[in-house]
């Protein structure tokens, strides 16, 4: 664990993070790793999107875990890329595994979190959970529209968007 707050993110290889996510044994670590540095590595979007179809259940966390901390660090990503990525989030939520299901989840409410746009879409994604016959995917989507509904969710969003739009001007 304490490799990934003193490793150095500009010099970590795609090489590396598979032979990290290979030895991730617990979501503790997996999300530490995700967070404090495979977020801030020049490969962490390819990883999300390989991660994603992997059936090893915390590399398949990881992808989710590293998906929600670029939510919060990378502040330069285009809405779109976010936007895309719900894909993956609607293709993982069937998975029953606990801590898979807790990081599809995580970074479904991540996206709709960032703007009032990417909340849309992510409602969107959670309506169609939430109407699932599936039990995880189900899970996912009623958990995700309690905060993503919010009203003090969708509040600060409004404030953001406003902010947004005046500073544009």
């Amino acid at each position: 664990m304490m490799a990934g707050f003193i490793d150095d993110a500009a010099q970590v290889t795609p090489a590396q993070m598979e032979r990290w996510a290979k030895d991730f044994d617990n979501w503790g670590i997996c999300d530490t790793v995700c967070f404090s540095l495979f977020d801030r590595s020049p490969h962490a979007w390819d990883k999300v999107a390989a991660w994603a179809d992997r059936d090893e259940e915390f590399v398949k966390r990881g992808a989710f875990a590293l998906l929600a901390s670029l939510v919060a660090h990378d502040k330069t990503a285009p809405d779109d890329r976010f936007a895309r990525s719900l894909a993956l989030i609607e293709k993982a939520a069937p998975d029953e595994r606990n801590f898979v299901k807790k990081g599809v989840n995580w970074s479904l409410r991540c996206i709709g979190k960032r703007n009032a746009a990417l909340n849309d879409a992510a409602v969107a994604v959670a309506e169609r959970l939430a109407k699932s016959e599936n039990a995880s995917e189900r899970w996912v989507g009623k958990d995700a529209l309690r905060e993503l509904k919010s009203p003090a969710l969708r509040k600060r969003l409004a404030a953001k968007s406003k902010k947004s739009a005046k500073k544009k001007n």
